[in-house]
């Protein structure tokens, strides 16, 4: 269970460019729940996403996993028991080590690794069997460069390497939104079937709604560094794109009275 209270973030306080990012940001994720997280640029999804994995120490608010406050904790300890996939297929992988060492790296997270031997055959039949569920021939390729790979190959096994320890929490930063419509999609069959088979509890932030209605159990918009949505149970089934689309045109519009609004004020009173 992931338990987020309160959490803010102001970058660059105090100087003309300051940005409230995260604006007292709450909510819980009940274990074995798939959450997807939509907002516009700007409006604190991203951030959110650092914010629970470590990368900034935030303001105020605390996050608690598994009943054990992390707020304090570095991103390197909070790596132990989360995975995490990136937007870019060139992250979270060695692309000059192979396919195997990088299984290999990926299965000794939060352990000691000390020296000794390279892959023994027996492990090379393990991330086999690992690798075989993705359908992309890679079994047999285990001694090839991973930086060879394609972005879709490689956001694959990047997924994978995440989910392999069947972390407490799975973060998915737009991991599809640099692959092109077709390999998008092949990663997001994977997606479902790993966090379906084991039962991963996932935040996944998302700039698709298509994605967003499709998957999951619960859909959280942000706006402005806040919550403006959070939708779950019978409604999210129900939603369809255009409904999210819909939102996201009332919360323009809102935007827009109050900018109105402010002018209106200021003019008034100068």
């Amino acid at each position: 269970m992931l338990k987020i209270n309160n959490i803010q973030k102001t970058f660059n306080q105090g100087t003309v460019n300051q940005v409230h990012a995260l604006q007292g940001v709450s909510f819980t994720l009940e274990e074995g729940s798939f959450v997807c997280v939509l907002g516009t640029n700007g409006s604190g999804k991203s951030t959110l996403l650092n914010a629970v994995a470590g990368s900034f120490s935030v303001d105020e608010g605390t996050i608690v996993l598994d009943g054990v406050n992390i707020t304090g904790w570095p991103e390197h300890k909070r790596a132990r028991y989360i995975g995490r996939v990136f937007q870019n297929p060139l992250s979270g992988t060695a692309p000059n080590m192979t396919i195997g060492e990088n299984l290999s790296l990926a299965m000794k997270r939060g352990k000691s690794r000390g020296l000794g031997r390279g892959l023994s055959n027996k492990m090379k039949e393990e991330f086999s069997k690992m690798v075989r569920p993705l359908n992309m021939d890679l079994e047999e390729r285990l001694d090839n460069p991973i930086g060879k790979l394609s972005g879709g190959q490689r956001q694959a096994l990047t997924l994978l390497m995440a989910s392999a320890l069947k972390p407490k929490l799975l973060l998915l930063d737009e991991h599809t939104a640099a692959l092109d419509p077709k390999t998008a999609a092949k990663v997001i069959d994977i997606t479902q079937m790993i966090v379906t088979r084991d039962r991963l509890t996932t935040l996944m932030v998302t700039h698709s709604m298509q994605q967003a209605v499709n998957m999951g159990d619960r859909i959280i918009m942000m706006h402005n560094g806040r919550v403006a949505y959070d939708f779950k149970g019978e409604y999210k089934k129900r939603l369809k794109v255009n409904d999210l689309l819909a939102l996201f045109d009332d919360l323009r519009r809102k935007d827009a009275i109050d900018v109105s609004v402010a002018a209106l004020l200021t003019h008034n009173y100068v």
